[in-house]
């Protein structure tokens, strides 16, 4: 899942910034509005951060409420095993959590149409929706280390993104203490550097946030946040521009060079296109040796920082990658 600065779908596109902006405005306003109205969240119970949804309820229940806080979607099924193994992790990390998510349960037999919107060929399932934006988050089983670092990256960009601080839990009944260890966790020390590199991506100002992103990096270079933005911020920077028809004219006439196939992949993947980006360099890595090969390989793992260690399509590209080298 993808930090702060990007869609965590792993899908890049030109309008990603502004659409995160947007977005946090329109969750900003109808958070007003409910204030206005007196109808803003009160404090809910534990049992309250899990419920079921349908078809029917999804835009109350899941859009309307994505606009107060993160709600996670588990779409299962009562004949899947796997189902069985993950729900009840999810759920006993919505309580845990204490209100900084929101755990919704689809029933994808009762809700056949539901799993189609969200393109969904396998169960177990999870998304997330953020002030409306659906993430894919994984699919299959999870191990509960995996799941919390997803969600923890999940609470972070919808706080520091989109304003959404969840929900307030009762404090009466027993929450398991997330939020207070959360909030008496200190603010860390790049956060101004990398709200910066925000901004800067925020008005289409790529170069200033590489730069941005690259004075974290000269202190910490190990920093997870600013390593991803840096490899987004690059690519879009590197696409900013260019002639889509000339670039995908120059791959198709020339399959043997090496730098088309490159600029047409970086296209490919701001446009949405994971699968064809990362296909193309294969091909050409298959194709190539020695110094050409190792260019196409690296600008190949420069595309999985951008997508995401988590993605299904970046497991499978890297297996692929693995046959065609050796």
């Amino acid at each position: 899942m993808q930090p702060r600065n990007m869609s965590m779908s792993g899908v890049v596109d030109l309008a990603a910034v502004k659409a995160a902006q947007e977005a946090k405005t329109k969750a900003e306003q109808a958070r007003a509005e409910a204030a206005r109205q007196g109808d803003g969240p009160g404090a809910v119970s534990p049992a309250d951060l899990v419920i079921d949804v349908d078809e029917a309820g999804f835009e109350r229940d899941v859009l309307q409420r994505s606009t107060e806080v993160p709600v996670v979607i588990d779409f299962w099924a009562e004949w899947c095993e796997p189902c069985k193994q993950l729900s009840p992790v999810l759920e006993r990390l919505a309580v845990e959590y204490a209100g900084r998510f929101l755990l919704a349960k689809v029933d994808v037999d009762a809700n056949q149409m539901l799993m189609q919107q969200f393109g969904i060929q396998g169960i177990p399932a999870v998304f997330a929706v953020v002030a409306g934006q659906a993430l894919p988050l994984f699919q299959g089983a999870a191990g509960e280390q995996q799941i919390r670092q997803t969600l923890d990256q999940l609470v972070q960009v919808a706080e520091e993104r989109f304003g959404l601080t969840g929900l307030a839990v009762d404090p009466d009944a027993e929450s398991g203490g997330g939020q207070a260890e959360a909030e008496a966790m200190p603010a860390g020390p790049y956060d101004a550097l990398l709200e910066a590199a925000v901004r800067a991506l925020d008005s289409g100002d790529f170069g200033g946030a590489v730069q941005a992103y690259r004075n974290v990096l000269s202190d910490d270079p190990g920093n997870p946040e600013a390593k991803l933005g840096l490899a987004q911020a690059e690519l879009l920077q590197r696409v900013q521009g260019l002639d889509p028809q000339r670039v995908r004219k120059d791959a198709a006439e020339k399959p043997a060079d090496v730098q088309a196939q490159i600029v047409a992949a970086d296209l490919d993947l701001v446009g949405g296109h994971v699968e064809d980006a990362f296909g193309r360099l294969i091909e050409t890595v298959g194709r190539t040796a020695g110094d050409d090969r190792d260019t196409v390989r690296l600008r190949l793992l420069e595309l999985f920082e951008v997508v995401g260690a988590d993605d299904p399509r970046v497991a499978g590209a890297r297996r692929a990658l693995a046959r065609a080298l050796f």
